[in-house]
């Protein structure tokens, strides 16, 4: 009888080795929200949705933040945001929301 054949019958098993799991998405998510936390309020939300396309979401408690990030937010990254769109934050009825698409 083998060894692999004598680990079976007896019931122990061997583990596969680990691999590293490639987190780009997540590092380039990551690169993106700090960009925005560079210019936006401390207090703000920032977050993502995806749906055919990448949209980032910054919530900011006074209009003047929305209309300073609106100004600012197209000379970020060397264009990366555009369609930058004004709106009203759901769950946080005190705070304005700023959506913009992530050109990438």
């Amino acid at each position: 009888m083998s060894a692999d054949s004598e680990s079976v019958r007896t019931g122990s098993i061997e583990s596969l080795p680990s691999q590293p799991r490639p987190k780009v998405i997540s590092e380039e998510l990551g690169r993106i929200a700090e960009l925005v936390h560079g210019v936006a309020p401390a207090d703000s939300v920032i977050s993502f949705s995806f749906d055919k396309s990448l949209h980032v979401h910054i919530d900011v408690r006074k209009l003047e933040d929305v209309t300073r990030l609106e100004a600012v937010l197209p000379t970020l990254g060397a264009g990366l945001f555009s369609e930058i769109q004004r709106g009203s934050a759901p769950h946080h009825s005190f705070f304005h929301r700023l959506s913009a698409l992530v050109d990438r």
